[in-house]
Order: C-alpha cells, then sequence, then structure tokens
C-alpha cells in the first residue's frame, strides 16, 4: 500500500481542492450527517450546489462518462471523497447516486436508463431503500414482502421498516419475495418502485436525535408495472448483492470524523472546559481520538488499495467500517467532556457550542453501530473470512 499520491492523482486532489475552495458556501458545509456517515442527506442540498458538481461530472463521479459521470479511476473516486469530507462538502443523496444509479447501470434495461438516471442526477428524484423488515434485518434473505404477478404487473404486501429517507423518496429499491417454495435467496425480486403508488404508507419514525430520518412503510395491494422489475424475476438476491457492495465502502468516511475532532480541538482552544478537573482527562482523549482517526484513514488508504488491484475486499472493508462506526461513538463521548454540560443544549441555545451540534452528534452516534450492518455482523465476516474461523 503506497500512501503518496502518483503525479496524476495529485494534480487531480489539487484541482479538487481549488475547486471546493472556490466554489463551496460557508453555509453549505455539512453538519451531523458525518457522525452516522451513511450519506442519506436528511435536508434537500441546494440546487446551484448539484448544477456546479454537474459542470464537472461530479454528481456521480464514479459512474461511467456515457451516463452522464466522470469515469473516475477507483484512486480518484477515493481522492474526491476524501477531499469532499474533509472541506464538510454536502453530499448528493448517496442512496441514489452511489446505490440505486449504480445497481441500474449494472442490472438495468436501456429503457431503465434513460428514465432513472437524469432524475438522479439532478438531485430531483429522491430514493430510499426497501430492504430491512421487522423479522428480516441481519438475515435480509428471509424478508417476506410478498410480490405476485397479476397479468403485467406485480401486486406487492407486506412491510419494510428502517427505511430511510422514504417520507420524502420518490422511488424505491424494493426487495420482494416473488417465489415462496424456491430456497430463500433464490425466489426474491428487484423492483424499482414509484414511491407515489396506490397503497403504499408511510410512517415516519424519529430517531434518537429527533429526526424523522427512518420509516416504516406497508404495501397493501400495491400494483407494481412489469417494466419496473429489475433485471430477471427471482434474481434480486444477486442483484441486490450489487447494491449491498456499491454500499460497502461509503458507511462512514475516516477525514469526514477527523474534520470532527478538529472542531472538537478549535473548541477545546477557544471555549472548552480548561478550567475544568477533568480537562487533563478531555485533553489526552482528543490525542487518542485523532490517532485514532489517522487510523481510520489508512484503513480506508488499504480498502481502495485493493480495489485499484481490481480486487474485491471483504473482511478488509468490515474492518474499516467497524472500527469507524465505533471511533465516531467514542468522538462523541469526547466531545461532551469537551463541552462540559453545555453540550447538552440544543441548537437554538445561544450558550451551546458549534451550534448545539454536539448534542446532536451524541445521540445520532448510537446508530452509526447499526447502519449498514451491525459490530456484531461485521465482527462475524472477520472472524470467518479474515480469521478462517468456523461460524
Amino acid at each position: 500500500m503506497d500512501f503518496r499520491d502518483s503525479p496524476h492523482d495529485a494534480a487531480f486532489r489539487a484541482e479538487v481542492r481549488d475547486f471546493l475552495r472556490a466554489e463551496l458556501p460557508a453555509d453549505l458545509r455539512a453538519d451531523d450527517d458525518t457522525v452516522l456517515g451513511v450519506g442519506v442527506g436528511e435536508n434537500p442540498r441546494d440546487q446551484d450546489w448539484l448544477r456546479k458538481l454537474a459542470t464537472r461530472g461530479w454528481v456521480a463521479p464514479a459512474w461511467p462518462r456515457e451516463y452522464g459521470g466522470a469515469g473516475m479511476s477507483v484512486m480518484q473516486q477515493f481522492i474526491f471523497n476524501e477531499e469532499m469530507a474533509r472541506a464538510g462538502a454536502p453530499r448528493p443523496n448517496f442512496l441514489a447516486i452511489g446505490l440505486a444509479g449504480p445497481t441500474i447501470i449494472v442490472h438495468g434495461s436501456d429503457e431503465q436508463k434513460r428514465e432513472h438516471l437524469p432524475g438522479i442526477l439532478s438531485g430531483e428524484v429522491y430514493w430510499c431503500q426497501g430492504f430491512s423488515e421487522p423479522g428480516a434485518g441481519s438475515d435480509l434473505a428471509s424478508l417476506q414482502t410478498r410480490a405476485v404477478q397479476d397479468g403485467d404487473d406485480f401486486i406487492v404486501n407486506g412491510q419494510k421498516i428502517w427505511t430511510s429517507g422514504a417520507h420524502r423518496a420518490q422511488r424505491m429499491m424494493l426487495l420482494a419475495r416473488t417465489d415462496p417454495d424456491a430456497p430463500k435467496h433464490k425466489g426474491i425480486s428487484y423492483f424499482l418502485l414509484d414511491m407515489r403508488t396506490p397503497g403504499i404508507s408511510v410512517r415516519p419514525l424519529t430517531n434518537m436525535a429527533d429526526t424523522p430520518s427512518f420509516n416504516e412503510v406497508f404495501f397493501d395491494n400495491v400494483r407494481v408495472p412489469k417494466k419496473d422489475l429489475l433485471g430477471e424475476v427471482n434474481r434480486g438476491w444477486y442483484y441486490a448483492t450489487t447494491t449491498l457492495d456499491f454500499e460497502r465502502s461509503g458507511i462512514i468516511s475516516g477525514a469526514g470524523l477527523q474534520r470532527l475532532v478538529r472542531e472538537l480541538l478549535d473548541l477545546a482552544r477557544t471555549g472548552g472546559r480548561r478550567s475544568d478537573r477533568a480537562w487533563p482527562l478531555a485533553r489526552h482523549e482528543l490525542a487518542e481520538r485523532w490517532i485514532e482517526t489517522e487510523v481510520a484513514i489508512a484503513l480506508s488508504y488499504r480498502v481502495v488499495s485493493i480495489q485499484a488491484k481490481g480486487l474485491v475486499p471483504n473482511q478488509e472493508a468490515s474492518i474499516t467500517k467497524l472500527f469507524s462506526s465505533e471511533l465516531a461513538q467514542r468522538i462523541a463521548g469526547t466531545a461532551m467532556h469537551v463541552a462540559g454540560l453545555a453540550g447538552q443544549l440544543g441548537a437554538g441555545s445561544p450558550y451551546a457550542p458549534l451550534g448545539g451540534r454536539i448534542d446532536a452528534w451524541y445521540r445520532i452516534a448510537v446508530g452509526a453501530t447499526i447502519a449498514g450492518g451491525t459490530s456484531e455482523i461485521q465482527r462475524g465476516v472477520i472472524a470467518q473470512r479474515g480469521l478462517g474461523l468456523p461460524r
């Protein structure tokens, strides 16, 4: 693993930095979503920013040029994402750009590409991911939402849960069981569902940070036209693994976490609890958190180095996700130690440090070890695929 940029990559990194310095308004810098890191984007981003990215093909930098992307190499994608995270630049809806679009590019028909990719690139169509169910989370292949073919339609009944962004999504990546008699991995189909279809009910679930980011979604005899079936019937599990592979490297950004620690360092120098007896402990915590963000970044470099060689990171990606998501929680705890009691004040209070974001960080960070695969699941992957241990 070589940490040095090639001359070509160094020039590209400089180009991205210059662009961000010149074009990124201060009031568009990301806030709380860095801690959880799922890139959902709780608030609609300024369309002007999307247009600026689009002029360079940077809305979807990993997409091939023929589909409106920048056709970047794996290393260029990494550099771009790293610099965006360091600058706190808002990201377009990751579920659309990072998951739905690439899956459609790989498995969708020409008609589906023409229908869906332009809206994803413009930011006008927001997507959500209808995978998890009350009884099918970590064991996703056990899902029970049914889709029964009826002429040129499929009739869908069932329920999804923890559906990020469903309360404002126009489309859903939906997994439903189309053959209940087949082995559980082989009877699932993948649909590009129109969320405006009659029979769909969305019930927001407010998280610990008082944000309605998650949702329950109910399907009552929802008719889905066959044109919205991705690929072949009963092959949805294999298409879903494509989606999950794209998700693998986008859960937590070590560079974004380091930006949070830098903010805490600035707070400690100017308005932390230096006069408190607990300050020496917080001081050492800050040093530890900074070192740990360097470790997280190094682990990310390991993953991208494997990808750059044309290989698929497996346990390496799980190690990175496990370490970074648990680090997000430690950073949130350190933020509370630095801010003291004032860290519990929310946005709107004139006494709240960092505009009240520490309170939000602390509560949002609870979900970091759940989103994108729990820490227990990641440890299982590391044990079995990395260390060769039995199930």
